[in-house]
């Protein structure tokens, strides 16, 4: 029997909220780090790069300050070789960093720098701001390419458990890693969800639209 529009969105959207249920479930009974603790580490082994307060002082560093602890855990735990396979993430500086820290220390980690205010960036090109602003919000439907917003939300402030925080981080470190999903030099997305979407984007597109989510609050 052929289903209805209306049937298979319906279909959609439980299935959706059945998974969100399932996904705060979850992140309820997954035990919660020690940000005083995490500070601890925090201080003495990330600030360096990543700011003592996780507003990183580099570019080329991410700003961890204000991301979700759920996502934080789950890059850490990326970057991490475990059971004789290597990690997911390859950072030849984090995979080092990282070694020396069990799960406990992350989810500490994870606490502190998700408890932290970000210091947001702004956008800097005014010529490609409506490109990038068009890219975020609707995406392009010629070619597929989804909206930002869909999954990262209006401000870029993502969803706990599932998408991350992207609003305010530097553009340069969203440009980059856009280019490495597409270049699949970096592949922990669940699905290949970024490598599919970054696949149909130009370097200008990328360009634009990680100007655009800087500015983003």
């Amino acid at each position: 029997m052929k289903r209805s529009p209306l049937s298979c969105l319906l279909t959609l959207l439980c299935a959706m909220t059945v998974f969100g249920a399932h996904a705060a479930d979850a992140a309820k009974a997954a035990p919660k780090g020690d940000a005083a603790r995490g500070q601890v580490i925090a201080s003495t082994v990330c600030a360096a790069c990543h700011g003592p307060d996780g507003n990183s002082p580099l570019a080329a560093n991410p700003k961890l300050a204000g991301q979700h602890p759920e996502y934080l855990l789950r890059q850490m735990t990326n970057f991490k070789a475990a059971n004789g396979k290597p990690p997911e993430r390859v950072n030849a500086i984090m995979n080092g960093m990282i070694a020396a820290y069990d799960e406990g220390q992350m989810r500490d980690l994870a606490a502190f720098f998700s408890t932290q205010t970000q210091k947001g960036e702004t956008a800097k090109n005014r010529e490609t701001v409506e490109l990038g602003q068009k890219l975020f919000r609707g995406g392009d439907q010629a070619k597929g390419l989804p909206a930002c917003a869909g999954c990262h939300g209006p401000t870029g402030a993502g969803i706990p458990s599932q998408y991350p925080r992207i609003g305010g981080q530097f553009p340069e470190y969203l440009e980059a890693q856009l280019k490495s999903f597409r270049d699949g030099g970096r592949a922990n997305d669940p699905n290949k969800m970024m490598r599919m979407v970054a696949l149909k984007m130009t370097d200008a597109e990328i360009k634009a639209v990680s100007d655009y989510i800087a500015g983003l609050r």
